[in-house]
């Protein structure tokens, strides 16, 4: 045998050897946590809610500059993450990130979104069929967007929770995004919304003391842009560099 056809079983056999990482996704470095992709348009997206986690604060928390961390139900007062993790919410939610954190916690090669990147992937799925009804324009890819369960029910027209009208079937999460209703931690410090309302910050800043944001809510067929304050918890889904 030559020495470039050993060569090659050699190169061969390494790289059978070291683990590969799926082209749909990715794993994050910092914890080991691997993150389902998706690709929408010219835009490469986790399709599931950051679960990064490196403490835990108290609901009662918040601040508009010092990094929080929450999960939805946990109160633990200590940075506790083993027992935060092992929650059915952790696993299934991720973390609610205040502003200052999620500005953050994306891995590297990855960032928050700025409210113009929201902006796109919605023109790219209103654009591209992705309405409940098939339409091009207007607002009502939520369905789209959104996870085919775990939403409570709605009988309004379009919405992500009508699960009556089996029309809506073949546009349930078809743009692969799978969004939860993670809810969020309010400026109250109580946990709101799980299984109705699913909030994702932008990075983009509205004054001072708030910032640009999405939510899809169980009862619409649209995908509203708001902003809100900082200091609350809401869901981050990381866009690739």
């Amino acid at each position: 045998m030559n020495k470039i056809l050993l060569l090659f079983f050699a190169v061969m056999l390494i790289f059978s050897c070291t683990p590969q990482e799926s082209p749909d996704t990715f794993t994050d470095s910092r914890d080991g946590h691997v993150y389902k992709t998706v690709t929408i348009g010219e835009q490469v997206w986790m399709a599931e809610n950051l679960a990064y986690l490196p403490a835990v604060s108290h609901p009662a928390d918040e601040s508009y500059e010092v990094y929080c961390y929450y999960v939805y139900g946990y109160d633990g007062t200590d940075i506790a993450t083993a027992t935060a993790k092992a929650t059915q919410n952790y696993k299934t939610y991720g973390v609610l990130y205040n502003w200052p954190a999620a500005m953050t916690a994306c891995p590297e090669g990855w960032h928050l979104p700025s409210d113009a990147e929201w902006t796109q992937l919605e023109e790219y799925l209103i654009a591209n069929g992705y309405n409940y009804d098939g339409t091009t324009t207007d607002n009502k890819i939520a369905i789209s967007m959104a996870s085919a369960t775990g939403w409570n029910s709605s009988t309004n027209n379009g919405a992500i929770g009508n699960y009556n009208n089996t029309d809506y079937n073949k546009y349930r999460n078809k743009s692969s995004f799978s969004a939860l209703p993670g809810g969020y931690r309010d400026g109250d410090g109580t946990f709101n919304g799980v299984g109705r309302y699913g909030f994702w910050w932008s990075s983009t800043e509205y004054g001072t003391l708030n910032a640009w944001l999405r939510r899809l809510t169980y009862s619409t067929s649209f995908v509203p842009r708001s902003h809100d304050s900082k200091e609350d918890g809401f869901s981050v889904r990381c866009v690739r560099d």
